[in-house]
């Protein structure tokens, strides 16, 4: 299925959680873990659009790896994968 956002939305594919600590303590699958706050653009819109209807293009682009706020993202299930759909405002870095 092709997913084309609209406007300033941003499709990202998340980072899956670390299953093992940094200490070497692997997690089960039951461990309550943090939302992910890393991923990988996946889709873009065109752009936000001004009052006077210009559009202002997105400074991220396919293929980015970014951070984004825990909270702001919405959770989304595509042909049983889950992605994040953000907006611009949500993205804080792009990871280089």
């Amino acid at each position: 299925m092709n997913i084309k956002p609209l406007s300033d939305y941003i499709l990202i594919e998340p980072v899956t959680a670390e299953e093992k600590t940094k200490s070497g303590i692997f997690l089960p699958e039951t461990a309550e873990k943090e939302k992910p706050e890393q991923g990988t653009v996946v889709a873009v819109g065109l752009g936000r659009k001004t009052a006077s209807g210009k559009v202002i293009p997105l400074d991220v682009k396919v293929g980015d790896k970014v951070l984004f706020t825990k909270y702001g993202p919405n959770e989304i299930e595509i042909d049983g994968k889950e992605y994040l759909i953000a907006r611009e405002d949500d993205i804080l870095a792009i990871l280089t």
